[in-house]
């Protein structure tokens, strides 16, 4: 039976003999079995299920619906028995840097990762919910209202999925504190000066002042009843302006959040980068505090800081990536691998949670498809990381993520999210193979890409001729399938022009000025329809507002090829 091609695979699974028809099971209650747990017979007269709960009847369904997909309608005899290592199997997609999907697009995301396993799923929000009194914060942004909110919670749990409300309250708050009216609550109201010694605006709230607290509060006093969740993400990561000397501040205010009436019988959920470094603090917090651990590349300490989590009696998840962002095609083997490490982490130490987080970093130009080999990978590990940790993720995508039975799309996939590795000179959380592309400003041959050479890219560009005609004979039959292909072409292309940059910048000394004009123009004309082609694709998934933010980056890689003079300032913002 080690042929099954499921998503997730189940944790046992008892070969018979013959097959069976597919009928309709019988089902019936077993609470011997673990919550969510199942047992799917398939005899040769009959199918049944025993479930510990209407999970497990929902997730026992799902995984006949792919015996059917997988096998047709004669069935192998076999029985499966499965249950999850974790109770919370989540994924946090990042809808405020810049993406904001539209309504189908999360119903279709919702109901392929229910039918996974997945049960909870948090939209990550700065700025991109409709708060009554605020509109000057979200009125651009195409946020979510009242309405959609409720009607995704829904959605959501008719398929057994926690839609949990995420509402950061202390960095990124950049859209907040751009407004007069918000600036004052800042730590550093005019700005503060980053590592490399730019100028950078306001981020994050001064928890000394009531101020910022009064608006905290008015936040959550709104989006929390949308909710039938009884957990909220309260965010408090990256509070770049924060100094080592104000961490006590930083303690304050997680236990004055932590007593707002507002989250009374509320599991309080927070990141955790202030405090993972400093384990000396976990003692100090407050009870119904979860601590949500991250980390997005492989070698994260993962186990050295769950040991911690364990050794203070301090409930925590583990939250790695699916690695799509800052990356175009995004970074398949390391995805595998963090994921992987997290998941072995939360076992060792008791993790009650595996949030996997897909983030839209500097204009979010990676494509939804780039992160379903992670959702994929991440759905079936946190299930059963033992049957699931050397999954064949190209069957199972081309099979029960985009039905593509040319069983071309998921190995392209995966093998397009690979490319960057061509490059010598790797760097972490992004794909240095088209950081140029992002920051025009960039000498390539140095820092990102230090001791990169011309093959290499050339190297790059041969395989996305090769993956770009697999990807053209793949036949994916779901909803959007032409979509998919047409978003991986456009994806492929803009890297390809990546490839062609930076072979034009190292025959110069690396520089972008060092490009002749014509050979700018000539790439500068690549690029146009490329982006015409993004602004079409963005609107196929997701609502205007954030796409001219997506665009001015490469608005301004078109004014580099113009002008031959990066911004040496650029960064976004």
């Amino acid at each position: 039976m080690d042929g099954l091609n499921l998503l997730p695979q189940p944790r046992i699974v008892e070969e018979g003999h013959g097959h069976a028809p597919a009928i309709e099971p019988e089902v019936h209650v077993d609470e011997s079995l673990p919550p969510e747990g199942y047992e799917l017979r398939v005899t040769p007269r009959h199918i049944d299920v025993r479930a510990a709960d209407p999970a497990g009847v929902f997730y026992a369904h799902h995984t006949l619906e792919q015996l059917i997909r997988t096998e047709g309608p004669s069935l192998p005899v076999c029985r499966i028995r499965d249950w999850p290592d974790v109770p919370v199997r989540g994924v946090m997609i990042d809808v405020s840097r810049d993406k904001v999907p539209t309504m189908q697009t999360l119903r279709d995301l919702v109901d392929r990762l229910s039918s996974w396993k997945v049960n909870q799923v948090q939209l990550y929000m700065e700025h991109t919910y409709a708060y009554r009194g605020h509109d000057e914060v979200w009125r651009d942004a195409s946020p979510f209202t009242s309405d959609e909110i409720r009607e995704l919670d829904r959605f959501c749990r008719d398929r057994h999925v926690e839609l949990v409300p995420n509402q950061n309250t202390l960095g990124h708050m950049e859209r907040w504190l751009r407004h007069d009216r918000y600036r004052s609550l800042a730590l550093a109201p005019d700005g503060w000066t980053d590592w490399k010694g730019a100028t950078r605006p306001p981020t994050t709230l001064d928890p000394s002042k009531p101020g910022a607290l009064r608006l905290v509060r008015e936040l959550l006093d709104t989006l929390l009843p949308e909710f039938d969740s009884r957990r909220v993400h309260v965010g408090l990561d990256e509070p770049w302006e924060l100094p080592r000397s104000r961490v006590p501040d930083y303690m304050e205010w997680i236990r004055e959040l932590r007593e707002l009436p507002e989250l009374t019988g509320y599991e309080m959920l927070i990141w955790s980068d202030v405090l993972s470094a400093r384990a000396e603090l976990l003692g100090d917090l407050p009870t119904g505090v979860t601590v949500c651990e991250w980390g997005y590349d492989a070698g994260h300490p993962f186990d050295e800081h769950a040991s911690a989590y364990e050794a203070a009696g301090v409930p925590f998840w583990v939250c790695p990536g699916t690695s799509s962002w800052i990356s175009i095609l995004g970074r398949t083997a390391n995805m595998r691998a963090n994921c992987d490490e997290a998941m072995r982490a939360a076992l060792a130490h008791g993790a009650s949670g595996f949030l996997n987080t897909d983030w839209g970093d500097l204009g979010h130009l990676q494509y939804l498809p780039i992160s379903e080999p992670g959702f994929a990978y991440g759905a079936a590990v946190s299930w059963c990381h033992e049957a699931n940790h050397d999954l064949d993720l190209a069957s199972a995508l081309d099979t029960h993520a985009f039905a593509d039975g040319s069983q071309d799309l998921g190995r392209a996939l995966i093998e397009l999210g690979d490319v960057h590795r061509a490059l010598r000179a790797q760097f972490p959380n992004v794909a240095t193979l088209v950081m140029h592309l992002y920051f025009p400003q960039t000498v390539v041959g140095r820092e990102f890409t230090e001791g990169v050479g011309t093959s290499e890219f050339a190297f790059v560009e041969r395989r996305l001729d090769e993956l770009q005609h697999r990807v053209a004979e793949s036949r994916p039959q779901r909803d959007d399938g032409s979509l998919v292909v047409d978003e991986l072409r456009n994806a492929i292309a803009l890297v390809r022009l990546a490839c062609h940059d930076a072979r034009a910048r190292l025959a110069g000394d690396g520089t972008l000025s060092s490009v002749p004009q014509a050979t700018r123009a000539a790439l500068a004309s690549e690029l146009d329809p490329i982006v015409e082609r993004h602004r079409e694709l963005w609107l196929a998934r997701n609502r205007p507002g954030g796409l001219a933010e997506s665009v001015a980056w490469l608005d301004n890689l078109r004014l580099a090829y113009d002008t031959g003079n990066p911004d040496p300032r650029w960064g976004g913002w």
